[in-house]
C-alpha cells in the first residue's frame, strides 16, 4: 500500500520535540485500565514519542511508528519502546498482534479509512483504538490570551493546513467505525516561561508555512507584544488545551 505522506514537521523536528506539551499520566492509566490485555501497544504517528513514553508505564511493549525519520531521531528513548519508520496506513505489524492502538494529535494527517482498515487488521479480538486531539491553547492572563488568539486565528490562520479543521471540529466529522465507549474528560496543562511559549509557537505547522511564504518569523512580533504583560521572562504562566478523546473496540 502506498500513501501520500504530508510532512509538516520534519523540517523543524527538534523544535517540535522540545516544545510540544506532554499528556496527563492519568490518560494512559485510564487507557490501560480499559484495555483487555497490556502486552503490546502501537502508537501511530508518534512524532517524537510523547504518547509512546506514557504508554510504556503500563504496557509490556510499545511499538511507536512515524512516517518521518527526522521526527523519530528526536524521540525519547525507553527500554520498552521500539521506534520504527512506517506509514500509519501500512504499519508492517503482524495481524491480530496489538492490544491497544493510539493516535495522539495525528489522525487528521492520515488517510483515515485506510488507517482504520489497518487498525482492524492488527488489533487482537479484544483490542482497543484510542485517538485524541487537543484544541486551541488558552493562557491564564486575558491580555496574553488575546495576543495568542489573534496570532492563532489572525496572523497564521491562512497558513494552517486544511486538515486542521478536523481538530477544530473535535474529530466529530470523523466516521468512527468501532464500538465507541464513553471516556472521562481530560485536558492538557503546562506552566511555561515566555521562551517556552515562543518555542511552542515555532513548532506549529502554520508558523513554519508562514516563514516559508514570507521569509520572516512572525513569532518575534508576538514575543514583543507579550513581553510587557508577561512579567519577568522566567515567570511561568499556565497554558491549557482541551482534549477530545474517542475510544472504541471491534
Amino acid at each position: 500500500m502506498t500513501t501520500s505522506f504530508k510532512d509538516h514537521f520534519s523540517g523543524h523536528a527538534a523544535t517540535y520535540a522540545a516544545y510540544r506539551p506532554t499528556y496527563p499520566p492519568r490518560l494512559f492509566a485510564w487507557l490501560a485500565s480499559v484495555a483487555a490485555q497490556r502486552r503490546v501497544a502501537w502508537d501511530a504517528g508518534t512524532g517524537s514519542g510523547q504518547a509512546a513514553i506514557g504508554l510504556a508505564d503500563h504496557f509490556e511493549r510499545v511499538i511507536a511508528t512515524d512516517a518521518s525519520a527526522a521526527q523519530l531521531t528526536h524521540a525519547a528513548a525507553h527500554p520498552r519502546v521500539e521506534y520504527r519508520v512506517a506509514a500509519a496506513e501500512s504499519s508492517g505489524l503482524a495481524a491480530a498482534s496489538i492490544d491497544l492502538v493510539t493516535v495522539a494529535q495525528a489522525l487528521h494527517w492520515f488517510d483515515i479509512p485506510a488507517f482504520f482498515a489497518e487498525v482492524r487488521r492488527v488489533l487482537t479480538p479484544s483490542g482497543l483504538l484510542a485517538v485524541w486531539c487537543y484544541g486551541d491553547p488558552t493562557l491564564d492572563d486575558p491580555v496574553l490570551d488575546d495576543i495568542l488568539r489573534r496570532y492563532n486565528r489572525g496572523t497564521v490562520e491562512e497558513y494552517w493546513p486544511p486538515e486542521r479543521g478536523l481538530v477544530l471540529d473535535e474529530y466529530r466529522a470523523v466516521r468512527f467505525p468501532f464500538g465507541e465507549m464513553a471516556s472521562p474528560p481530560f485536558s492538557l496543562e503546562a506552566g511555561w516561561s515566555l521562551a517556552d511559549l515562543m518555542g511552542y509557537l515555532r513548532s506549529w505547522s502554520a508558523t513554519n508555512r508562514y516563514v516559508k511564504a514570507r521569509g520572516v518569523d512572525p513569532v518575534v512580533h508576538v514575543e514583543g507584544e507579550m513581553r510587557p504583560a508577561w512579567g519577568p521572562p522566567e515567570t511561568k504562566h499556565i497554558i491549557r488545551w482541551p482534549v477530545t478523546l474517542r475510544v472504541g473496540h471491534e
